[in-house]
């Protein structure tokens, strides 16, 4: 599968995004590019994806939020799930969305392997004829 996939990684829990990262390499196809552009928070990753959408066949959004004492929290987690979406949906290429929502630290760090199961999305949509 010759096939160029864009890795936007939200390095805010630096720790967590190198564990999703190390996860997703290990199960992305050997014969794809992939280019790894890496963003201040989950935030920015959508808009990203979005400056990139010509250059690449399939993207994955990894990052964590984790919450806090504030509403931040589900406003970040909801708008960047919606765009990411919206992404995928209206350009008709796969986002495996990789951004895990954890309510601690401890939560996250056991989630850290979470970005094969992103990758395994990616491909499964882009071996479809």
């Amino acid at each position: 599968m010759n096939k160029k996939i864009l890795i936007v990684l939200a390095n805010y829990y630096k720790d967590i995004s190198d564990g999703l990262l190390k996860s997703a390499m290990k199960n992305i196809p050997k014969s794809s590019y992939v280019k790894i552009i890496r963003v201040p928070g989950v935030f920015e990753i959508p808009v990203t994806i979005s400056k990139n959408l010509k250059k690449f066949d399939a993207f994955l959004a990894l990052g964590c939020v984790i919450k806090g004492q504030t509403p931040h929290f589900d406003f970040i987690s909801q708008a960047t799930t919606n765009a990411i979406m919206d992404i995928s949906v209206s350009q008709k290429k796969p986002v495996g969305n990789g951004i895990i929502t954890c309510l601690n630290m401890r939560q996250a760090k056991a989630r850290k392997s979470k970005g094969a199961e992103a990758v395994k999305a990616i491909v499964s949509i882009l071996s479809q004829k």
